[in-house]
């Protein structure tokens, strides 16, 4: 008989886990041999500069965040109270908290039950006279409605901005993610294919926004016509904060950017073997895997299962973590929020809710080895729904 060990005697295998892809202590060692640790430095210039060219942007400015980024979005706006902002509920709390710190209001809008992405149809009917801008999140990097939502936002004479912290170097329709709107935000956090640990950048399609964007992420100071020697002193301009990255984590980025090819190579080999071996237990356990439609080159940066009810997420989720296997959910509705509530954030999302309470994420990360992720099958095709 088979002598199974007791899963709390081998290593728990990590929901996510940071990589280095190899070019990083090099980077880091330069970076600190140029005594240049500041905001906007050699390697943050570096930075942007790829950003620009592979993803096609006028100008790419990196941040301390995504949320730092949005926050941008909402400066650059001149969002105020009273002004709104049609959004989804399937998303993280960095988005909402963009809009209403500018105590401006968002507006939340219904998902697609397939890609969780904004529905066009559930947009039109919230486009008010205090309407200024439409949010689209590319969940796990995917976008098939984004064309559609690009067009109706110029429609109706509104500002779209992308939220694609999933969909770094992602495509729909042969054209990059984050070049569809006059503003659109990047994420590198720890459990985002490429990482620094914590930054992100704001793209900035329109170029009338540009030199309002670099005073913004200055403190609201000309500092970076300083630096290029376009004035002879900087000064307070317009509200704004301090949003630039230091260029140490600016060096460990660019190791990753400059790796995003064999990044998304290992994780498609990883995300392309999960759907492999569990499209026949999910199809007999009522389970939907992830939707990819048509035209999408996407980053394979999320791999989901939606189970058929909530009771069998929570009890999935439980085993799977019994064998030490750690997988996550997605995303409490941000309606259903308490800030939502003191702040009368009504909504009808009636599928985001749907969605929020069946989802489950598997572990996936760029250095997970073949036996990490034979041990997550494992425990997936053995779990009892």
């Amino acid at each position: 008989m088979a002598i199974h060990p007791d899963p709390a005697l081998i290593a728990p295998v990590p929901f996510n886990r940071a990589t280095v892809v190899g070019s990083e202590r090099r980077y880091l060692l330069e970076a600190l041999a140029n005594e240049d640790f500041g905001g906007t430095g050699p390697f943050a210039r570096r930075c942007e500069a790829l950003l620009e060219k592979h993803i096609g942007v006028p100008r790419a400015l990196l941040t301390t965040s995504c949320t730092h980024a949005l926050e941008m979005c909402a400066l650059l706006l001149d969002l105020g109270p009273g002004d709104e902002v049609i959004m989804p509920s399937f998303t993280y709390v960095g988005c909402a908290n963009a809009i209403a710190l500018r105590q401006a209001r968002p507006v939340f809008a219904d998902i697609r039950a397939d890609s969780f992405t904004l529905d066009p149809a559930g947009i039109e009917p919230l486009i008010t006279a205090r309407t200024k801008a439409i949010m689209l999140v590319h969940y796990a990097g995917i976008s098939p409605d984004v064309e559609a939502i690009a067009a109706l936002a110029k429609r109706r004479g509104l500002v779209l901005i992308e939220d694609n912290a999933h969909g770094a170097f992602a495509r729909q329709g042969g054209r990059q993610l984050g070049t569809f709107g006059g503003l659109a935000t990047l994420s590198f956090h720890a459990t985002k294919n490429i990482t620094c640990g914590e930054g992100g950048a704001l793209l900035v399609n329109d170029p009338a926004l540009i030199g309002r964007a670099e005073i913004i992420r200055d403190g609201g100071t000309d500092r970076s016509r300083f630096r290029r020697g376009e004035v002879g002193f900087y000064a307070w301009q317009e509200l704004g904060s301090s949003y630039t990255i230091g260029d140490l984590l600016a060096a460990a980025l660019l190791a990753q950017l400059e790796s995003r090819d064999e990044i998304t190579a290992r994780r498609r080999t990883l995300w392309e073997r999960y759907a492999q071996d569990l499209q026949h237990w999910a199809a007999a356990a009522g389970v939907a895997l992830p939707y990819v439609p048509a035209g999408a080159d996407q980053p394979y940066h999320v791999f989901y299962l939606v189970m058929p009810t909530r009771e069998a997420r929570t009890e999935f989720i439980a085993q799977l973590h019994d064998d030490g296997v750690h997988c996550a959910s997605h995303y409490v509705p941000l309606h259903q929020s308490a800030p939502a509530r003191r702040l009368m954030l009504r909504s009808q999302c009636e599928l985001t809710e749907d969605v929020a309470a069946r989802i489950v994420r598997l572990p996936l990360y760029t250095n997970m080895t073949e036996a990490e992720q034979s041990r997550v099958i494992e425990s997936v095709l053995a779990a009892r729904l």
